[in-house]
């Protein structure tokens, strides 16, 4: 059996200046590890990551096309999307 993607589910957004494709129904905070990096940093500088994945903890908050404090676990990812982490 060949494991295929279909390229036209595929989307492409940036996370932090890089360029990420991802499956269509991607979470926003799936393609942030994707593109290697923690969706945000503590107060004390500490690297976060989403912990509960169900938009309780707020770990995994981000920036959205400007738009700040976006939990990106509850979010889908879409095609042109500007993401920002820090």
């Amino acid at each position: 059996m060949q494991n295929t993607v279909d390229t036209k589910r595929l989307i492409e957004l940036t996370v932090d200046g890089r360029s990420v494709t991802v499956v269509a129904g991607t979470s926003v905070a799936a393609a942030v590890l994707m593109a290697g990096g923690p969706t945000r940093f503590s107060v004390t500088g500490e690297p976060r990551a989403p912990l509960c994945g169900m938009g309780i903890c707020f770990e995994c908050r981000v920036t959205i096309n400007g738009v700040p404090h976006q939990k990106s676990c509850q979010i889908l990812c879409e095609p042109g999307m500007d993401v920002r982490s820090t």
